[in-house]
């Protein structure tokens, strides 16, 4: 759901019938439901709908059809919030209008959609498998990042050459190839070697090829697993100790204040 301010604006213009690539995401088979969510927001006990919510409910599914709804909530904004899965969509009180795409608080600059599909994806960064991922201790270790990362991901290079110089920091890499037809071929070759973080820190920064049969068992296959329940994907995806969750790449700048707002632990 990536639009330009332009282009949030121009949806709220739509009339009743969504498009095309909006119905298909909206496809009972294709949704993914909360059950796939591993998120405490999803575990949480929700308070009861209000009859608003439910009569946005009930009308967007007279509109649309048999959608797997995860849940409507009324935001500050005047809006009310339709959750399909991961995907939030924005209607009015009569869903006469919906919206599919980023809300910006234009007040702030916030992104709006972002902010609340992170919180809805976060995790227990305890329950991860850390076992399957590659481990780096810095300094102390007392900051906690774990990395979704394909070794064909340019984003991803371009996040690990962010964290040249970050400190006290333990990192878990699990290598998740998904972009290209060798990406297995490389993070097997990972895997297998003596050094798996130099290894890995010698392609990512330095492209220095791993060479290497990538014969030894591997987690590749959980990992994968794991990140389609997680709903990963694109790569880099970040977890940070504190179980919040940022998709994509983050600048130095505000990768570091992340992690100095984590504290320790």
């Amino acid at each position: 759901m990536k639009r330009t301010v332009a282009g949030c604006l121009s949806a709220l213009m739509l009339s009743l019938a969504l498009p095309a690539a909006v119905s298909a995401q909206l496809s009972p088979a294709k949704a993914p439901t909360a059950a796939a969510m591993t998120a405490p927001a999803a575990k949480a006990a929700a308070p009861a709908p209000t009859a608003a919510e439910n009569t946005v409910r009930k009308l967007f599914t007279d509109r649309f059809g048999a959608v797997a709804i995860d849940s409507v909530t009324r935001t500050p904004y005047g809006l009310f919030e339709v959750r399909i899965g991961s995907d939030l969509l924005y209607t009015d009180e009569k869903v006469s209008f919906v919206l599919d795409g980023t809300l910006i608080d234009a007040a702030t600059k916030r992104n709006v959609t972002r902010e609340r599909v992170e919180k809805l994806l976060a995790i227990n960064f305890d329950e991860l498998p850390l076992d399957l991922a590659i481990k780096q201790v810095r300094g102390d270790g007392s900051r906690r990042i774990a990395l979704f990362e394909d070794p064909n991901c340019g984003y991803c290079k371009q996040l690990r050459k962010s964290m040249t110089g970050i400190d006290n920091v333990t990192v878990y890499t699990f290598l998740y190839p998904i972009l290209a037809p060798d990406s297995t071929t490389k993070s097997r070759a990972v895997w297998c070697s003596a050094d798996r973080a130099k290894t890995w820190d010698d392609w990512m920064l330095n492209g220095k090829t791993p060479t290497g049969a990538g014969t030894c068992d591997t987690p590749i296959e959980k990992v994968v697993a794991l990140g389609k329940k997680l709903q990963i994907t694109g790569t880099p995806t970040i977890f940070f100790g504190d179980n919040t969750r940022v998709g994509g790449a983050m600048p130095p700048d505000q990768l570091k204040a992340k992690l100095d707002s984590m504290g320790k632990g």
